[in-house]
């Protein structure tokens, strides 16, 4: 019911055509908002989960290896929503590949058939070498860091607290808004909270051991906050609705009249609406202002929640509109969320630090890595051909 719409009262639409007709469509801004800000991230800890190339796995199995490789690029705005996805896709792979690397993977000989495939076979050494020359070398070096920066931390007597790990999930909620995205893209990537806090550990200890290096100010904490505060979910009054609409004011009188009366709200939408709404009882789900037509948002703001508007005429018809649920605004607080940008922000100063220390370490301690692959020997210079 749009302004700039001009289509007609009886024609039959779905539920959310219904609403855009209502008004203008600005259910989209803050998520737009939120993606214009994590495009601009160049954040190295990202890496995207559908690669199927050769070429692209190894990208991956090194990010794995190195997770905080110093970034050349200018620092994030914010956390990519892809990094939770990462942190997964790393977790599931490494912990996949301790079993790779020790013996093949499935007991039994090596020789066993997995798959075959008309004439040809595929054995489990065929898989084992396969996984081992894919992801074997970075999936190691990074149990080797591990185990480096585990030892460094026990030498330095630094301990991994429940709240560091906190911290570090915090800072992944940023880029959702909400708890209830936050928890819905866990669900998405098929895991926990649980399971995230135990696959951040290696992340978390790392930080900690480098943020007394750091040199963040609560000036840049303050301003980071200013700059991007439409992207840590900030949304506008909200109402939820059921209409039904019809041509005439006498039907609209006869129809308030039977739900005065005792009528159903929602069987009396299916049954005598004309608008696409009809079938879903007539619920619009939320709007905020400035998404109706003027008449339509100022009888049902002013509306209790569960009150029976009269009659409302508009460019459409005579709606009469029932409040079913109301959302208060939200303006996040500078005092909830300083801890995650602070942390956010000592992060990606971690990652500029993280690959000199780590080099370092490497540098003192004694390796023996036996998977490093050789310097390959040249070939011998063909026989030319006649």
């Amino acid at each position: 019911m749009n302004n700039k719409e001009s289509q007609s009262n009886d024609k039959q639409i779905d539920n959310d055509t219904a609403k855009e007709e209502l008004g203008t469509n600005e259910g989209q801004q803050r998520e737009e908002t939120l993606s214009a800000a994590t495009e601009t991230n160049q954040n190295e800890l990202s890496t995207d989960n559908d690669e199927s190339s050769d070429t692209e796995n190894k990208e991956t199995a090194t990010a794995i290896a190195s997770p905080y490789a110093a970034s050349a690029g200018a620092p994030p705005v914010i956390v990519k929503k892809s990094s939770l996805g990462w942190v997964i896709t790393s977790a599931v792979l490494a912990t996949a590949l301790v079993v790779v690397l020790i013996k093949p993977p499935f007991g039994g000989g090596g020789n066993e058939t997995l798959a075959t495939i008309n004439s040809s076979k595929i054995t489990k050494d065929d898989l084992y070498d396969k996984l081992v020359l894919r992801y074997g070398t970075p999936t190691l070096d990074s149990m080797i860091e591990d185990q480096l920066v585990q030892q460094e931390a026990d030498a330095t007597s630094v301990k991994l607290t429940d709240q560091d790990i906190t911290n570090e999930i915090e800072v992944i909620k940023l880029q959702y808004g909400t708890d209830e995205a936050f928890n819905a893209e866990l669900e998405k990537n098929g895991t926990t909270l649980e399971k995230l806090r135990e696959d951040i550990r290696p992340y978390a200890l790392i930080s900690k051991m480098l943020a007394p290096k750091t040199k963040v100010t609560d000036e840049a904490v303050q301003t980071f906050f200013n700059e991007n505060k439409a992207a840590f979910g900030t949304t506008p009054e909200q109402v939820r609705a059921s209409h039904i609409l019809v041509k005439t004011k006498e039907e609209a009188d006869a129809i308030l009249a039977d739900l005065k009366a005792g009528a159903d709200f929602a069987e009396t939408a299916k049954a005598k609406s004309t608008d696409g709404s009809a079938a879903a009882g007539g619920d619009l789900n939320f709007f905020p202002k400035g998404q109706m037509v003027p008449a339509f948002e100022e009888a049902v703001f002013a509306l209790e929640v569960g009150a029976i508007s009269d009659v409302v005429k508009s460019d459409f018809g005579f709606h009469i509109i029932k409040k079913t649920d109301y959302k208060a605004a939200y303006e996040p607080k500078f005092e909830d969320k300083k801890g995650a940008i602070r942390t956010m922000l000592i992060g990606q100063e971690v990652n500029q630090l993280a690959g000199p220390w780590l080099a370092e370490l490497r540098t003192k301690a004694k390796i023996t890595n036996t998977l490093e692959k050789k310097e390959p020997v040249a070939d011998k210079e063909a026989p030319a051909t006649k």
